[in-house]
């Protein structure tokens, strides 16, 4: 056991030095690598707490980025994957999986939308959350746009139980990691401007794949609807999938 662990280690640090040399010979890798180091040393010397998770959040999406940018990364990911699962399975059964149900990406959230009488919209505040997944459709009140921030997680917005007004109206999603799903009633014209680094669109029986690239998508017989949702989404990695209800 001890001769795998010199050659995996042997192996690994091969790699990481193959690393730091994609890292400086490529321009994107190496600032996105600095600007998110030097956020996350801004983060830890933050007293506010939320401003404190703001500056790690992002200062480790960036340097999460600049590693996944590399070719050595994904080779060390891969040995890594082997040498646990081929060369040591035994030690892998001992591990309980049982502990892994509370993540972040695996924790639910229920919200309901439905119409409600007119409510004071100046100054009104609320909170989603970052990680996880959300269910936007349970909570009664006025439709108002949505905008919604997630960094990780699958997002669900059902509109069926809501008049939305005449003319448009927006839906806004900017999401780091995860697929999410909008539940559209019928009769409402549709407007899809999506924006992703990797993933799909699925909208009437169509499928779309992006790479890195822009997908703006129309509802049949748009222009003759009266009311219409425009939603605008952005994602690194995850699938878009609208659907008529």
């Amino acid at each position: 056991m001890k001769k795998k662990l010199r050659l995996f280690f042997l192996v690994e640090a091969c790699l990481f030095v193959w690393l730091l040399y994609e890292s400086v010979n490529n321009s994107f890798t190496l600032l996105t690598l600095i600007v998110g180091t030097l956020v996350l040393l801004r983060g830890k010397r933050k007293k506010i707490n939320s401003k404190r998770q703001t500056y790690l959040m992002i200062g480790s999406v960036l340097v999460l980025i600049a590693l996944l940018s590399t070719s050595a990364i994904w080779f060390m990911l891969i040995c890594a994957i082997l040498f646990f699962v081929v060369l040591d399975s035994k030690s892998l059964s001992n591990l309980n999986f049982s502990n892994f149900d509370s993540i972040p990406w695996q924790e639910k959230e229920i919200i309901i939308v439905e119409t409600a009488k007119s409510l004071p919209k100046n100054g009104k505040r609320f909170k989603r959350n970052w990680l996880g997944n959300e269910r936007i459709g349970n909570t009664v009140y006025e439709w108002d746009d949505i905008n919604v921030t997630v960094f990780m997680g699958d997002t669900i917005i059902d509109l069926g139980n809501t008049l939305l007004p005449k003319d448009e109206s927006y839906v806004i999603v900017r999401k780091g990691f995860g697929k999410t799903r909008i539940l559209v009633p019928a009769g409402i014209g549709i407007m899809i401007q999506h924006s992703a680094f990797k993933g799909k669109v699925h909208f009437e029986r169509d499928i779309f794949a992006l790479n890195n690239e822009s997908l703006k998508l129309y509802s049949e017989q748009y222009d003759e609807n009266t009311r219409k949702i425009k939603l605008i989404t952005t994602v690194l990695v995850g699938d878009l999938e609208v659907i008529t209800i």
